[in-house]
Order: C-alpha cells, then structure tokens, then sequence
C-alpha cells in the first residue's frame, strides 16, 4: 500500500477520533473446549484529512477495540479533500473488495455503505458517492477504500509531479 503520493502522519500530533467498523467473535475448539476471543476492525481520523486502520485482537471486546485503535494510530495516512469531497473520482481495490469515490456536490452527503461510510467520514469527506462493487467483507472494504483514498491527488500534487504551474493545470 506504499504509494509516492501518501504522506505519513504522527499520531502525537493530532487529536483523533475512532469509530468502530465491525467486531467478529472467534471460536477456537480444543480438547478443553471452546475459546471464544474477540476481533475489532477500528478506524480512527481527525476529520480534516487523516485517517488510520487497525485490527485489534483479545479475549475481551473492550481491550480488543483498545488495540485496535493503538494499531490504527500506527497506520496514518493524509489524503487531499476538496470543498468536502474527493478531487476526482477513483477506483480502489483489496483482495476481493472493490470501491468507487465519485466527487458529488455540496449537500449530497456521505451516500456509502457500512464500513465504507466509517472510513470516509472518519477522513473528513462530507460529500460523496461511493459504491462497493465486490466483497462485503468489512475488512477488506476498509482496506479498499484506503486504497483508493490514497490514490487521489489534488490540482498543487499534480502540478508539482508535472513540474508545471497551477494555471497549466487547469487549462492546458
């Protein structure tokens, strides 16, 4: 997931808000019987342009949800928003999840499913239309929205990949 265009971001910075996507319990049977443990996907942002993932695994759903965030504050990426939408429209893909951001207009809203809807307003996008084209699994959802978050690049991005100026962007 190693894109040139994703800017990494300290967690010690920013105040970050976590919302939990889905909570999956596990069943492991030995000779002794069941264990039962929980698993938390979480993503966490600071509603202006950050957002982070992480997974979370323990046999209590609190200290699950807890290490799923101390995980997804590891995982920071910043991603360009513009006007409160995405600059363009984009398409992301994991494992058998596909996602795709199209810009929509001020006042539409964030129009997405489940886990797609937390990622995105956990980023800070208020307007946008998304679909999800392939699995439903949440975790690879989130991780396809990421993906496709992380592809987007705003007009000052493409400019200066272009080695061109602003105006040149735009018109030419």
């Amino acid at each position: 997931m190693a894109k040139s265009n994703v800017k990494r971001v300290k967690s010690s910075e920013i105040e970050l808000k976590d919302k939990l996507v889905a909570i999956n319990r596990v069943t492991k049977v030995t000779k002794g019987g069941r264990t039962f443990t929980f698993s938390a996907i979480v993503v966490v942002g600071n509603e202006s342009g950050v957002v982070g993932h992480g997974l979370g695994k323990a046999k209590e759903v609190t200290t699950a949800i807890a290490k799923g965030i101390d995980d997804a504050k590891k995982n920071l990426v910043k991603v360009p928003i513009v006007n409160g939408t995405v600059p363009h429209s984009q398409y992301g893909k994991y494992a058998g999840a596909k996602i795709l951001l199209r810009p929509a207009s001020n006042g539409t809203g964030v129009i997405a499913g489940g886990a797609m809807r937390a990622v995105l307003e956990s980023v800070g996008i208020k307007d946008v239309l998304a679909k999800s084209q392939g699995s439903s699994n949440p975790h690879n959802v989130v991780k396809a929205t990421l993906d496709a978050l992380m592809q987007m690049r705003d007009a000052r991005a493409v400019a200066q990949q272009r080695g061109v100026s602003m105006q040149k962007v735009f018109n030419g």
